[in-house]
């Protein structure tokens, strides 16, 4: 539902509290007297049937006698009484309703299920059960069992758990830390983490979102989320429970790497959140975004009044990946100096242990002014003869001075050693983040480094895949269905070479001999040619064939493999006497060399669905643990970004003699093997191990496939359109069409992120006249981050589709969809080739966006035109839409169409 009706849940006019007690102690009273401490100005209504008043408070005894319909019922009654309350509140048209029962139960039949059902019958929005509540300084509304109201600030803190939202809430109000809006959850049977993400991403009065979770109930619904509030602003994320055991048999390599919490970093890094550790280093982002705006560029100056603390911060900033500035000498300030006669040189700037307020303004203010440097960390150690508010005050002015001289403000962290409330204050109110050590600083520092990263990361253009690349994905679906058939969990070795082979990744050739003398047999083609034998065991019960000596290799001769083979059997049967063994696999020895050992393949998380493994291989590769997850779908920047992130990746690179790695090759099987998961939903997990690697490109020298009849299993819902198992809806290939009109072939497909380049030709062929007449205003520049909002969609909910002739590869024309948050109404925009108009292209495009509109469930498709293009008003009207002036702007009509 999304945020429907968030606006009685977060800015209600009127609240009704089922439960409000006077008993001192207790939960009724407890969140009354913050009610009323808070200055609520609307009207409050007690509900308890056992009062006539409460608190001097008229009562009365249900909802339903209520006078008139609240906007928010705030639920602190007994568990049994929780249904009929809701169930009373949805009747009266209330918008909203803060559960804070615990112990609804889950099973059918329970309070808690009873509750969502009506809920959501009456289209009552409930937050909860088992929530302390929430909190929305801005409104003067404090509905929770905090302790401490918070302040109001423009930080929104959203959390499954009251105990960590109680902390951080108490972490702030000591540090003059204030917040739009405090959620807590509890069990969430209506409102989500996705709902409060939608919202705050729009909301004018939240700068940065903090969330505290420990599941996420609905993958693709949050991580659609997720990505759209990422994109508007910060979203720093915590998750407890996170070394709790998966959920599941582990079977391979990649299903033993896919640990859920190393998925849900994935998820988080995919999204452009920004995920922390811990509660301090919660405490920092919230200290860092409360006070700093992102910024561009990561070399961080450091000042300071003793060099051995210094140092300790730039340890820390090189141990955490960070850049340390390169300090421009200031002119005029004598030889050998970096800032002056009280500075050492280099970085960090050492002004000495008896440096005072006068130094550090001498010294601060260059730094400042220097391009060379993106930020600037001064950290002070009180000293006898150094007063600490009186440096908090000079690094205060300088900031403001250079701030006014400049236009721009300088990202200025601070740390100061001691409890020194005036230094705090003075800090706090320029608006400088204060930090207690010169790590939690660092910490702040690159909170926000690795946002701007992050979201850097989300506008990068891909590479093209290869024009070539098409997957033979009938032949791939009939080799699944065949082993299906066959009853078969584990594909053949055969039929991996096979599924490998329409996927295009290279591999070892490989014959599959049914016993000793046939193996012996395939060997000699090998053998004849001066090549020698690798033998393994195949049995479908027998996964790391390693593990009971199933693997034979550099075998030179028949007598070598016969031997091998009957001692591969002998092992078999005494280690494994129940497992069938079907043969061999025989395949020519492919020697290391220079080849790198890596791993790559498919692994299924019980909450996010498929998941793209890669890292270093070989036998050892769960004792290394040298990896790295992503979501699919991938391209290949995504890919490319996966591979950077393991240790493996700097052997890929050219050292001494060995040549570098072709990592274009290896990003490609990455991105076939996302694309293998989106074709083929029966494979629940992949094994390439190794998967070599050198300057000639990437072949499997080994892979195992699993396979299960209902892709869903186990307990996986089917969750909306699309590929039923991704959390991030894959390229809607099912609308790729091909027309004929006006004589011409043109292909209309869904737009992909590598399509920016074909976007800018495109505007540089269109007319000024038809460029005001899409964009309301004349247009002369279309910027990096402007076209990558065209062309990177969550298919989710946007569609943009590309109409493209087929001859000459050259972009006629768009038109693409953007669905609100809840996911019923869409707007619209339109623009065609400049020679291409009059063609029909534009009525064509038109009728296929609300074909796919129809298809989503989108009930109402909305648009803007300018009144005096009457071509597209024709185009609207005989496609059924209404068209009316809009009554802020009669040069603009509205055009709205009702999907029947």
């Amino acid at each position: 539902m999304s945020t429907y009706r968030f606006e009685a849940l977060l800015r209600p006019r009127s609240i009704a509290f089922a439960g409000a007690g006077a008993r001192e102690g207790s939960l009724g009273r407890a969140v009354l007297e913050n009610l009323r401490a808070a200055g609520f100005p609307g009207p409050l209504w007690p509900v308890n049937p056992r009062h006539d008043t409460v608190d001097g408070i008229p009562c009365v005894p249900s909802v339903a006698d209520l006078a008139a319909a609240p906007d928010l019922v705030v639920i602190a009654a007994p568990p049994a009484a929780v249904p009929e309350i809701v169930a009373e509140a949805g009747r009266k048209g209330a918008g909203a309703a803060v559960i804070l029962t615990a112990d609804l139960g889950e099973a059918p039949g329970d309070a808690g299920p009873q509750a969502r059902a009506l809920g959501r019958r009456y289209g009552l929005r409930l937050l909860g059960p088992n929530s302390i509540g929430l909190a929305v300084p801005g409104a003067k509304l404090n509905a929770s069992l905090l302790a401490r109201a918070p302040a109001p600030g423009d930080l929104a803190l959203v959390s499954q758990s009251g105990t960590i939202a109680s902390g951080i809430v108490e972490w702030a109000a000591r540090r003059d830390v204030g917040f739009s809006a405090v959620l807590s959850l509890g069990r969430a049977c209506d409102v989500d983490v996705a709902d409060c993400l939608d919202h705050f991403a729009s909301d004018l009065g939240t700068r940065a979102i903090l969330l505290c979770l420990k599941t996420v109930p609905d993958a693709r619904k949050f991580m659609s989320a997720a990505r759209a509030a990422a994109r508007a602003k910060p979203v720093v994320v915590l998750r407890t429970g996170r070394h709790e055991a998966a959920p599941r048999r582990i079977e391979t390599h990649t299903g033993a790497l896919a640990k859920p919490d190393a998925v849900y970093r994935a998820a988080f890094r995919r999204a452009g959140l920004l995920a922390v550790e811990d509660l301090d280093e919660m405490f920092s982002a919230v200290e860092t975004l409360g006070r700093q705006r992102p910024f561009p560029g990561k070399r961080l100056a450091i000042l300071t009044n003793g060099r051995g603390i210094g140092v300790l911060a730039a340890d820390r900033l090189a141990d955490r990946g960070g850049t340390l500035a390169e300090i421009t000498p200031a002119p005029g300030l004598g030889p050998g100096t970096a800032l002056g006669p009280e500075a050492g040189p280099g970085n960090p700037v050492d002004l000495g242990i008896d440096a005072d307020a006068a130094a550090y303004e001498t010294a601060l203010a260059p730094l400042l002014a220097d391009r060379a440097n993106d930020a600037v960390l001064a950290i002070h150690v009180p000293t006898a003869r150094s007063d600490g508010t009186a440096v908090a005050a000079a690094i205060a002015g300088t900031v403001r001075r250079a701030q006014a001289a400049s236009g721009r403000r300088k990202p200025v962290f601070a740390v100061s050693l001691g409890e020194d409330a005036a230094a705090t204050r003075l800090l706090t109110e320029a608006g400088i983040p204060r930090f207690a050590t010169d790590s939690d600083a660092v910490e702040g520092f690159l909170h926000l480094v690795h946002y701007r990263e992050a979201q850097d990361d989300l506008m990068r253009t891909p590479d093209s895949l290869p024009r070539d690349f098409a997957p033979d994905v009938e032949a791939a679906r009939a080799i699944v269905a065949r082993a299906l058939k066959q009853g078969a969990t584990w594909l053949d070795p055969l039929g991996v070479a096979d599924l490998l082979k329409a996927y295009d990744i290279p591999s070892v050739p490989l014959t599959l001999a049914p016993d000793i003398d046939a193996a012996a047999s395939a060997a000699w083609p090998i053998l004849a040619q001066g090549g020698t034998v690798a033998l393994k065991v195949v049995s479908p019960d027998i996964v790391h064939k390693s593990d009971i000596g199933g693997v034979r290799l550099d075998l030179t001769s028949e007598a070598d493999v016969r031997e091998a083979a009957r001692a591969i059997l002998a092992r078999a049967r005494r280690e494994r006497p129940e497992a069938r063994i079907t043969g061999f696999a025989v395949q020519p020895m492919v020697r290391k060399g220079r080849r790198r050992e890596l791993i790559a393949g498919l692994a299924e998380d019980p909450t996010f669905g498929p998941v793209v493994v890669f890292g270093r291989g070989g036998t050892a590769v769960e004792v290394i643990d040298d990896r790295a997850l992503g979501l699919p779908p991938l391209d290949l920047a995504l890919a490319s970004e996966l591979i950077a992130r393991t240790r493996v990746a700097r052997r890929l690179a050219a050292y001494r003699d060995v040549p570098a790695a072709d990592t274009r090759a290896v990003a490609l099987v990455l991105v076939k093997l996302a694309q293998l998961a989106a074709d083929l939903p029966q494979v629940r997990e992949l094994d390439i191990n190794p998967l070599l690697a050198d300057a000639s490109g990437a072949v499997a020298l080994d892979a195992r496939v699993m396979i299960c009849r209902d892709p869903r299993k186990p307990g996986r819902p089917a969750r909306g359109r699309g590929h039923p198992r991704f959390a991030i809806r894959p390229y809607p290939v099912e609308w790729e069409r091909t027309m004929m009109l006006k004589g011409r072939r043109i292909l209309v497909r869904p737009v992909r992120p590598e399509d920016e380049g074909m976007f800018r030709a495109f505007f540089q062929s269109v007319s000024e006249e038809d460029l005001r007449l899409r964009f309301f205003s004349p247009v002369r520049e279309f910027s990096h981050a402007f076209l990558v909002r065209l062309t990177q969609l969550d298919y989710a909910r946007a569609i943009a589709f590309v109409a493209i002739d087929v001859e000459t590869g050259a972009m006629l024309g768009a038109v693409r969809l953007h669905a609100d948050a809840n996911h019923e109404s869409g707007e619209y925009a339109i623009l065609i080739r400049s020679d291409r108009k009059g063609t029909g292209l534009g009525y064509a495009l038109m009728r296929l966006m609300i074909d796919w509109a129809r298809a989503e469930g989108i009930r109402r498709v909305e648009g803007s035109v300018l009144a005096e293009n009457r071509p597209m008003l024709a185009v609207c009207r005989r496609l059924g839409f209404t068209v009316h002036p809009d009554r802020e702007d009669m040069g603009v009509m509205k055009v709205a169409l009702a999907m029947a």
